[in-house]
Protein backbone atom coordinates (compact mmCIF):
# COMPACT_ATOMS: atom_id res chain seq x y z
CA UNK A 1 0.00 0.00 0.00
CA UNK A 2 1.31 3.42 -1.16
CA UNK A 3 0.13 6.92 -0.51
CA UNK A 4 1.96 9.85 -1.64
CA UNK A 5 1.04 12.88 -0.29
CA UNK A 6 1.77 16.78 -1.06
CA UNK A 7 4.65 18.01 1.22
CA UNK A 8 2.95 20.95 1.80
CA UNK A 9 0.02 19.08 3.67
CA UNK A 10 0.52 20.33 7.45
CA UNK A 11 0.18 18.07 10.63
CA UNK A 12 0.11 14.97 8.32
CA UNK A 13 3.40 13.56 8.95
CA UNK A 14 3.51 10.44 10.58
CA UNK A 15 0.13 9.58 10.69
CA UNK A 16 -0.11 6.82 7.89
CA UNK A 17 3.54 5.34 8.37
CA UNK A 18 2.80 2.97 10.73
CA UNK A 19 0.44 1.15 7.88
CA UNK A 20 1.92 2.25 4.47
CA UNK A 21 4.71 3.45 2.46
CA UNK A 22 4.68 6.97 2.51
CA UNK A 23 5.90 9.61 -0.24
CA UNK A 24 5.99 13.24 0.07
CA UNK A 25 6.49 15.43 -3.11
CA UNK A 26 5.98 18.82 -3.88
CA UNK A 27 2.40 19.30 -5.06
CA UNK A 28 3.48 20.47 -8.83
CA UNK A 29 5.69 16.96 -8.72
CA UNK A 30 3.38 14.61 -8.10
CA UNK A 31 3.42 13.64 -12.12
CA UNK A 32 2.74 10.52 -13.64
CA UNK A 33 5.81 8.38 -12.59
CA UNK A 34 5.19 9.26 -8.89
CA UNK A 35 1.54 8.03 -9.06
CA UNK A 36 2.19 4.47 -11.04
CA UNK A 37 2.63 2.85 -8.13
CA UNK A 38 0.36 4.80 -5.73
CA UNK A 39 -2.92 3.91 -3.97
CA UNK A 40 -4.00 6.47 -2.63
CA UNK A 41 -3.23 10.69 -3.49
CA UNK A 42 -3.23 12.85 -0.84
CA UNK A 43 -2.94 16.83 -2.70
CA UNK A 44 -3.91 20.22 -2.83
CA UNK A 45 -4.68 22.74 -6.38
CA UNK A 46 -1.39 22.48 -7.84
CA UNK A 47 -1.29 18.53 -8.87
CA UNK A 48 -3.59 18.35 -11.50
CA UNK A 49 -5.29 15.04 -11.38
CA UNK A 50 -6.42 13.93 -14.49
CA UNK A 51 -5.78 11.26 -17.19
CA UNK A 52 -2.11 12.15 -17.96
CA UNK A 53 -1.91 11.65 -14.38
CA UNK A 54 -3.50 8.73 -13.26
CA UNK A 55 -3.67 6.55 -16.84
CA UNK A 56 -1.90 3.18 -15.82
CA UNK A 57 -1.66 3.86 -11.81
CA UNK A 58 -3.10 2.13 -9.31
CA UNK A 59 -4.42 4.83 -7.67
CA UNK A 60 -8.19 3.93 -5.91
CA UNK A 61 -8.77 7.11 -4.17
CA UNK A 62 -7.82 10.96 -4.16
CA UNK A 63 -7.96 12.96 -1.25
CA UNK A 64 -7.68 16.98 -1.64
CA UNK A 65 -7.34 18.76 1.44
CA UNK A 66 -8.87 21.68 -0.18
CA UNK A 67 -12.55 22.70 -0.49
CA UNK A 68 -12.20 22.65 -4.31
CA UNK A 69 -11.84 20.04 -6.68
CA UNK A 70 -11.53 21.66 -10.55
CA UNK A 71 -7.90 20.63 -10.02
CA UNK A 72 -9.25 17.16 -10.45
CA UNK A 73 -10.74 15.71 -13.65
CA UNK A 74 -13.60 14.08 -12.16
CA UNK A 75 -15.32 12.48 -15.07
CA UNK A 76 -12.21 10.75 -15.89
CA UNK A 77 -12.12 9.83 -12.06
CA UNK A 78 -15.33 8.59 -11.99
CA UNK A 79 -15.02 6.26 -15.53
CA UNK A 80 -11.94 4.70 -14.11
CA UNK A 81 -13.66 4.22 -10.58
CA UNK A 82 -11.34 6.58 -8.30
CA UNK A 83 -13.12 7.91 -5.80
CA UNK A 84 -12.53 11.89 -5.10
CA UNK A 85 -13.13 13.19 -1.88
CA UNK A 86 -12.52 16.79 -1.05
CA UNK A 87 -12.32 18.59 2.54
CA UNK A 88 -15.48 21.01 2.00
CA UNK A 89 -15.67 23.55 4.49
CA UNK A 90 -12.42 23.17 6.37
CA UNK A 91 -11.32 26.39 5.21
CA UNK A 92 -14.63 28.57 6.07
CA UNK A 93 -13.87 30.76 8.53
CA UNK A 94 -10.07 30.94 7.75
CA UNK A 95 -12.08 32.81 4.39
CA UNK A 96 -14.41 34.70 6.45
CA UNK A 97 -11.58 36.21 8.19
CA UNK A 98 -10.17 37.46 5.30
CA UNK A 99 -12.88 38.85 4.24
CA UNK A 100 -13.81 40.89 7.23
CA UNK A 101 -9.87 42.00 7.38
CA UNK A 102 -10.40 43.37 3.86
CA UNK A 103 -13.29 45.30 4.45
CA UNK A 104 -12.07 47.10 7.71
CA UNK A 105 -8.79 47.52 5.58
CA UNK A 106 -11.37 49.33 2.73
CA UNK A 107 -12.48 51.38 5.36
CA UNK A 108 -15.99 49.78 4.86
CA UNK A 109 -18.78 50.10 7.48
CA UNK A 110 -22.31 47.79 8.08
CA UNK A 111 -24.46 50.73 8.43
CA UNK A 112 -26.59 51.60 5.16
CA UNK A 113 -24.24 49.10 3.30
CA UNK A 114 -25.03 46.08 1.24
CA UNK A 115 -22.94 43.34 0.92
CA UNK A 116 -23.32 41.09 -2.02
CA UNK A 117 -22.52 37.60 -1.97
CA UNK A 118 -22.00 35.60 -4.83
CA UNK A 119 -21.98 31.98 -4.31
CA UNK A 120 -23.57 30.86 -0.86
CA UNK A 121 -21.80 27.36 -0.10
CA UNK A 122 -20.13 26.62 2.87
CA UNK A 123 -17.58 29.97 3.20
CA UNK A 124 -20.53 32.41 1.54
CA UNK A 125 -22.89 31.52 3.82
CA UNK A 126 -20.41 31.90 6.82
CA UNK A 127 -19.89 35.58 5.25
CA UNK A 128 -24.13 35.86 4.89
CA UNK A 129 -24.41 34.92 8.79
CA UNK A 130 -21.32 37.15 10.20
CA UNK A 131 -22.08 39.99 7.75
CA UNK A 132 -25.80 39.68 9.01
CA UNK A 133 -25.00 39.85 12.52
CA UNK A 134 -22.68 43.01 12.50
CA UNK A 135 -25.64 45.04 10.41
CA UNK A 136 -24.81 44.67 7.07
CA UNK A 137 -27.95 44.02 4.47
CA UNK A 138 -26.86 40.69 2.85
CA UNK A 139 -28.33 39.62 -0.77
CA UNK A 140 -26.98 36.40 -1.72
CA UNK A 141 -26.62 35.00 -4.95
CA UNK A 142 -26.21 31.03 -6.08
CA UNK A 143 -27.91 29.78 -9.19
CA UNK A 144 -27.13 26.22 -8.80
CA UNK A 145 -28.43 26.11 -5.03
CA UNK A 146 -31.64 27.95 -6.94
CA UNK A 147 -32.19 25.16 -9.36
CA UNK A 148 -32.05 22.72 -6.57
CA UNK A 149 -34.35 23.77 -4.64
CA UNK A 150 -32.41 24.24 -1.56
CA UNK A 151 -34.01 25.25 1.65
CA UNK A 152 -33.19 29.00 2.39
CA UNK A 153 -32.53 29.96 -1.57
CA UNK A 154 -35.84 31.25 -1.82
CA UNK A 155 -35.08 34.69 -0.51
CA UNK A 156 -31.94 34.38 -2.88
CA UNK A 157 -31.74 37.12 -5.91
CA UNK A 158 -30.49 36.73 -9.24
CA UNK A 159 -27.05 37.69 -10.26
CA UNK A 160 -27.57 41.24 -11.72
CA UNK A 161 -29.94 42.45 -9.24
CA UNK A 162 -27.46 41.55 -6.58
CA UNK A 163 -24.58 43.33 -8.56
CA UNK A 164 -27.11 46.66 -9.13
CA UNK A 165 -27.57 46.88 -5.37
CA UNK A 166 -24.30 45.95 -3.40
CA UNK A 167 -22.45 48.28 -2.20
CA UNK A 168 -19.96 45.57 -1.91
CA UNK A 169 -19.09 42.47 -4.12
CA UNK A 170 -17.44 39.22 -2.68
CA UNK A 171 -17.23 36.15 -4.60
CA UNK A 172 -17.43 32.69 -3.22
CA UNK A 173 -18.19 30.32 -6.33
CA UNK A 174 -16.31 27.05 -7.31
CA UNK A 175 -14.58 26.78 -10.50
CA UNK A 176 -16.80 25.03 -13.33
CA UNK A 177 -17.97 25.69 -16.69
CA UNK A 178 -20.53 28.08 -14.93
CA UNK A 179 -18.55 30.44 -13.25
CA UNK A 180 -15.30 30.25 -15.06
CA UNK A 181 -15.48 33.65 -16.11
CA UNK A 182 -18.16 34.67 -14.79
CA UNK A 183 -16.78 38.43 -13.62
CA UNK A 184 -17.18 39.77 -17.45
CA UNK A 185 -17.05 43.42 -18.25
CA UNK A 186 -21.14 42.52 -18.59
CA UNK A 187 -21.07 41.71 -14.86
CA UNK A 188 -18.69 44.76 -13.57
CA UNK A 189 -20.82 47.47 -15.97
CA UNK A 190 -24.20 45.70 -14.22
CA UNK A 191 -22.36 46.54 -10.75
CA UNK A 192 -23.79 49.36 -8.98
CA UNK A 193 -20.81 52.50 -9.36
CA UNK A 194 -18.04 52.96 -6.90
CA UNK A 195 -18.76 49.25 -5.83
CA UNK A 196 -16.26 47.15 -4.43
CA UNK A 197 -15.35 43.76 -5.36
CA UNK A 198 -13.80 41.09 -3.48
CA UNK A 199 -12.50 37.47 -5.25
CA UNK A 200 -11.70 34.92 -2.61
CA UNK A 201 -12.69 31.65 -4.64
CA UNK A 202 -11.08 31.26 -7.94
CA UNK A 203 -8.96 33.65 -10.07
CA UNK A 204 -10.53 31.92 -13.16
CA UNK A 205 -13.99 32.84 -12.18
CA UNK A 206 -12.81 36.69 -13.21
CA UNK A 207 -11.69 38.32 -16.34
CA UNK A 208 -8.85 39.91 -15.43
CA UNK A 209 -8.99 42.96 -18.29
CA UNK A 210 -12.79 43.69 -17.22
CA UNK A 211 -11.68 44.04 -13.48
CA UNK A 212 -9.13 46.60 -14.60
CA UNK A 213 -11.06 48.20 -17.32
CA UNK A 214 -13.87 48.65 -14.21
CA UNK A 215 -10.96 49.70 -11.68
CA UNK A 216 -9.61 52.10 -14.58
CA UNK A 217 -13.24 53.75 -14.88
CA UNK A 218 -14.03 53.85 -11.40
CA UNK A 219 -17.16 51.47 -11.85
CA UNK A 220 -15.10 49.33 -9.12
CA UNK A 221 -13.77 51.50 -6.67
CA UNK A 222 -11.30 49.20 -4.84
CA UNK A 223 -10.46 45.36 -5.51
CA UNK A 224 -9.26 42.66 -2.90
CA UNK A 225 -8.04 39.69 -4.71
CA UNK A 226 -6.22 36.72 -2.53
CA UNK A 227 -7.28 34.75 -6.06
CA UNK A 228 -4.97 35.20 -9.42
CA UNK A 229 -5.60 33.86 -13.21
CA UNK A 230 -2.40 31.97 -14.11
CA UNK A 231 -0.95 31.37 -10.80
CA UNK A 232 1.76 31.86 -9.79
CA UNK A 233 2.58 33.80 -12.87
CA UNK A 234 0.07 36.71 -12.04
CA UNK A 235 -1.15 39.92 -13.61
CA UNK A 236 1.48 42.27 -12.59
CA UNK A 237 -1.25 45.09 -13.88
CA UNK A 238 -4.02 43.67 -11.59
CA UNK A 239 -1.90 43.79 -8.96
CA UNK A 240 -0.86 47.19 -9.14
CA UNK A 241 -4.66 48.48 -9.23
CA UNK A 242 -5.73 46.58 -6.85
CA UNK A 243 -6.03 48.17 -3.28
CA UNK A 244 -5.48 44.65 -1.35
CA UNK A 245 -3.22 42.18 -2.61
CA UNK A 246 -2.84 38.55 -1.45
CA UNK A 247 -1.07 35.37 -2.54
CA UNK A 248 -4.13 32.93 -2.65
CA UNK A 249 -4.36 32.38 1.43
CA UNK A 250 -7.50 33.81 2.35
CA UNK A 251 -8.25 30.16 4.11
CA UNK A 252 -4.66 29.80 5.79
CA UNK A 253 -6.07 29.69 9.05
CA UNK A 254 -4.72 27.44 11.69
CA UNK A 255 -7.83 25.61 12.19
CA UNK A 256 -8.95 25.72 8.45
CA UNK A 257 -5.27 23.91 7.65
CA UNK A 258 -5.73 21.56 10.83
CA UNK A 259 -9.54 21.18 9.81
CA UNK A 260 -8.64 20.23 6.01
CA UNK A 261 -5.74 17.83 7.43
CA UNK A 262 -8.25 16.23 9.88
CA UNK A 263 -11.00 15.75 7.12
CA UNK A 264 -8.15 13.86 4.58
CA UNK A 265 -7.10 11.64 7.10
CA UNK A 266 -10.40 10.32 8.51
CA UNK A 267 -11.37 10.03 4.70
CA UNK A 268 -7.91 7.98 4.13
CA UNK A 269 -8.63 5.94 6.97
CA UNK A 270 -12.00 4.90 6.38
CA UNK A 271 -11.34 3.70 2.74
CA UNK A 272 -8.14 1.65 4.04
CA UNK A 273 -10.09 0.85 7.06
CA UNK A 274 -7.50 1.78 9.12
CA UNK A 275 -7.16 1.66 13.11
CA UNK A 276 -7.13 5.51 13.17
CA UNK A 277 -10.56 7.68 15.18
CA UNK A 278 -13.05 9.09 12.70
CA UNK A 279 -13.06 12.02 15.01
CA UNK A 280 -8.86 12.62 14.60
CA UNK A 281 -7.77 16.25 14.84
CA UNK A 282 -3.92 16.82 14.84
CA UNK A 283 -2.78 17.02 18.84
CA UNK A 284 -2.35 20.00 20.65
CA UNK A 285 -4.20 22.24 17.81
CA UNK A 286 -7.02 24.56 18.61
CA UNK A 287 -10.17 23.55 17.62
CA UNK A 288 -12.60 25.87 15.46
CA UNK A 289 -15.37 27.33 17.98
CA UNK A 290 -17.95 29.96 15.52
CA UNK A 291 -18.47 32.99 17.98
CA UNK A 292 -22.05 33.89 18.42
CA UNK A 293 -21.14 37.43 20.23
CA UNK A 294 -20.34 39.37 16.83
CA UNK A 295 -20.33 43.30 16.56
CA UNK A 296 -18.71 45.46 14.04
CA UNK A 297 -16.64 47.51 16.40
CA UNK A 298 -15.12 44.31 18.08
CA UNK A 299 -14.23 42.69 15.34
CA UNK A 300 -12.39 45.65 14.34
CA UNK A 301 -10.69 45.95 17.86
CA UNK A 302 -9.60 42.23 18.10
CA UNK A 303 -8.66 41.80 13.81
CA UNK A 304 -5.03 43.28 14.76
CA UNK A 305 -4.12 40.74 17.44
CA UNK A 306 -5.28 37.67 15.01
CA UNK A 307 -4.76 39.14 11.25
CA UNK A 308 -2.51 42.20 9.67
CA UNK A 309 -3.57 41.73 5.84
CA UNK A 310 -1.30 44.39 5.40
CA UNK A 311 1.45 42.48 6.12
CA UNK A 312 0.35 39.54 3.43
CA UNK A 313 -0.33 42.28 0.88
CA UNK A 314 2.88 44.07 1.56
CA UNK A 315 4.96 41.14 0.67
CA UNK A 316 3.59 39.73 -2.28
CA UNK A 317 3.46 43.74 -3.76
CA UNK A 318 7.66 43.73 -3.02
CA UNK A 319 8.16 39.64 -4.14
CA UNK A 320 5.63 38.72 -6.83
CA UNK A 321 8.18 36.32 -8.41
CA UNK A 322 8.11 34.91 -4.96
CA UNK A 323 3.87 33.88 -5.22
CA UNK A 324 4.10 30.23 -4.55
CA UNK A 325 7.30 30.80 -1.73
CA UNK A 326 4.38 32.85 0.00
CA UNK A 327 2.10 30.70 -0.31
CA UNK A 328 3.25 27.64 0.77
CA UNK A 329 5.58 28.78 3.26
CA UNK A 330 2.77 30.76 4.58
CA UNK A 331 2.36 30.98 8.65
CA UNK A 332 -1.05 29.98 9.62
CA UNK A 333 -2.81 32.62 11.43
CA UNK A 334 -4.92 31.62 14.38
CA UNK A 335 -9.10 32.52 13.95
CA UNK A 336 -10.85 34.72 15.91
CA UNK A 337 -14.53 34.13 14.75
Amino acid sequence: MKIVIDDKIPFIRGVFEPYAEVAYRPGAKIDAAAAKDADILVVRTRTRCDAALLAGSRVRLIATATIGYDHIDTDYCRSRGIRVATAAGCNARGVLQWVFAALLALGARPEGATLGIVGAGNVGTAVREAAETVGFDVVCCDPPRVRRAEPGTERFVALPELLKRADVVTMHVLLDDTTRGMASREFFETMKPGAVFLNSSRGEAVDDAALKEALRSGRVSRAAIDVWNREPQIDRELLSAAAIATPHIAGYSLQGKAMGTAMTVRTVASFLNLPISGDWYPAGLPAQCPRTDLTWDGIAACMPDYYDIGTDDAALRATPERFEELRGDYRFRKEFF
